[in-house]
């Protein structure tokens, strides 16, 4: 798109944003960038378009809401900068950084922030890259060095943990757990009643009944609490020889000969963090934090000895108990749930799958909020569970009604497939170069860091450092061009399964469908991307057809039929 720039346009967007656990540290907050970015813009003589900020989004990614919208209203023109007070307040990751500079170049618009040093020249970007690269090399030592103090403090036999498991407490210096005779109590009673063969179900319903409450003060335990209480190492008995072989010798030397311990594994787990967006079926986008846990090697995990409280005999048959009643457990789990992982709640939560049988009777299905309580009760949401027998019969009715509609369901797919096309708020082949470029400015960072060492700038270690860094920025340069592929492939994807779902369209005859399986309707909702939301008067659909569909709530099942309401479409008419 030309530029409206030639013009003499100075109309600038002021752009702030700060992470929540910035805000919380150093009370670095917005109010503070806008005000230093009013005062330099009104020095500067620019018309301020609009002040845009990201609250609570990190900059290690570009996927905030935020930032979208500053994207969106640079390509629409007439925007000559785009101003922050940091340069890593648009980006923490210089590629990125990189990538928005270019972007928006193209639309005549200039990325600028207060602690801007170099200029435009070569000299100046080149200046700038490497002072962004040590920023991050920065930023990145003092992660390291954290990382490296907690894992010498483990090392050393302290427990590093924010908040000891149940039945454990601090002591007074906070560095060793010792044993809390009432929660232990409870924590025997849990494996006693796993070793006489009781379920997870049976067990917190024991509890409940008992009226001992949860960690988390609630009346019935989640069941997933219970499961791992059985499987942690604290609390099954070490012998001292054990023990030995799996701390370091001053440790070791700690410990009493005669007693047994309970293992604490620390390092035993990375977890990542990263925001994504996704169109939201109505023209608009979501964004999530995704989280990313990778279990480390073995040989990584750092053991740290705890106090042991239960029999070593009583933990294994507890164990041994509660691995064979997981075939029990899963005997629900071959039902063919049509909506499994596309039921959403109201809250923006996923929906899970519940079943019960009370006192043995008959066997209800539900799709359940997994942020709602195990008990049925309040929790962290307040969406009802929804019967399955209630919202799959409905839902297939209204997408039947869909599929005898070939042209509805063509151009939402059309119209999902160009939303897939620029998602990320970039054109493929433009980012594919400006990636490309990415790396050819690496080797010259790589150069010019070689000659500052050369001529004795800096040291072989700094050197070292932040070619490391470097090679960091590549990787995430090179995997950016892998991601575009992937983009690529999930555009053809799309476009097969338009085919797929046109050919059903045109060929099923009702009869037919109604004959398809579970399976096969929860393999036709993925392809036309479906959504389901409960809401008071019914289920919200959402889709790639051109309107979300409203169902009303069937309140005596399935055999009531469909029930239509203003505004709302009969599928099939």
């Amino acid at each position: 798109m030309p530029s409206t720039n030639g013009n003499g346009s100075r109309r600038a967007i002021l752009y702030a944003r700060v992470s929540t656990d910035e805000q919380a540290r150093s009370g670095y907050s917005l109010a503070q960038q806008l005000e230093a970015l009013r005062e330099h813009a009104s020095r500067e003589g620019h018309e301020v378009l609009e002040e845009v900020t990201d609250a609570g989004h990190s900059g290690a990614s570009l996927e905030r809401p935020g930032m979208d919208h500053v994207r969106d209203l640079v390509a629409a023109g007439g925007v000559s900068a785009v101003v922050a007070q940091d340069r890593d307040r648009f980006a923490r990751e210089p590629a990125y950084h990189y990538l928005l500079k270019k972007e928006f170049e193209e639309h005549g618009c200039r990325l600028r922030a207060l602690n801007d040093h170099g200029g435009d020249s070569p000299e100046g970007e080149l200046t700038d890259g490497i002072l962004d690269q040590l920023a991050k090399y920065e930023r990145a030592k003092l992660a390291e060095r954290s990382r490296r103090g907690k894992m010498r403090k483990a090392r050393e036999g302290y427990v590093g943990v924010s908040t000891p498991r149940y039945g454990f407490r601090y002591d007074e210096a906070r560095t060793a757990l010792l044993i809390h005779e009432p929660e232990m109590e409870v924590v025997e009673k849990v494996f006693r009643m796993a070793a006489e063969g009781l379920g997870v179900t049976a067990m917190r319903t024991r509890l409940g009944r008992e009226g001992i409450p949860s960690p988390r003060g609630e009346k019935f335990w989640d069941p997933r609490l219970l499961r791992n209480m059985v499987a942690s190492d604290m609390y099954r008995p070490h012998t001292h020889e054990e023990i030995v072989g799996m701390v370091s010798p001053e440790v070791a030397a700690r410990l009493d000969p005669d007693k047994e311990y309970g293992v604490c594994w620390l390092n035993r787990q990375k977890t990542s963090v990263r925001t994504v967006s996704e169109p939201d079926g109505a023209g608009g986008r979501r964004y999530r934090r995704r989280k990313t846990t990778k279990i480390r090697p073995k040989e990584e995990w750092i053991a740290v000895p705890v106090p042991a409280h239960l029999p070593r005999a009583l933990v294994d048959r507890a164990r041994t108990a509660m691995e064979n009643n997981k075939g029990a457990e899963r005997k629900y789990l071959a039902r063919e749930w049509e909506l499994r992982g596309l039921m959403r709640c109201p809250c923006g939560s996923k929906m899970g799958t519940h079943t019960t049988q009370p006192r043995g009777g008959r066997v209800y299905h539900y799709y359940k909020c997994r942020l709602r309580s195990p008990s049925g009760r309040m929790g962290l949401c307040s969406q009802k569970a929804v019967r399955v027998d209630r919202v799959e019969p409905a839902v297939w009715r209204f997408v039947s009604g869909l599929l005898l509609d070939p042209g509805r369901v063509e151009a939402g797919m059309e119209k999902l497939i160009e939303e897939q096309k620029v998602v990320g708020q970039g054109d493929p082949e433009r980012e594919s170069k400006a990636w490309a470029e990415k790396l050819e400015e690496c080797d010259r960072l790589r150069r010019a860091y070689q000659q500052q060492q050369a001529a004795g700038l800096m040291t072989l270690e700094e050197l070292g450092a932040m070619l490391k860094e470097l090679e960091e920025t590549r990787r995430m340069a090179e995997t950016e061009l892998r991601n575009l592929t992937v983009r690529r492939e999930r555009v053809e994807e799309l476009e097969k399964d338009r085919d797929c779902l046109l050919e059903y369209a045109s060929n099923m005859l009702p009869e037919g469908l109604d004959r398809l399986t579970g399976e096969e309707r929860n393999r036709v909702y993925r392809m036309l991307r479906l959504e389901v939301t409960p809401s008071s008067e019914g289920y919200e659909v959402k889709g790639v057809f051109s309107t979300s569909g409203s169902l009303p709530r069937s309140r005596r099942g399935p055999s009531r039929g469909w029930r239509s309401r203003p505004g709302t479409r009969r599928p099939g008419s």
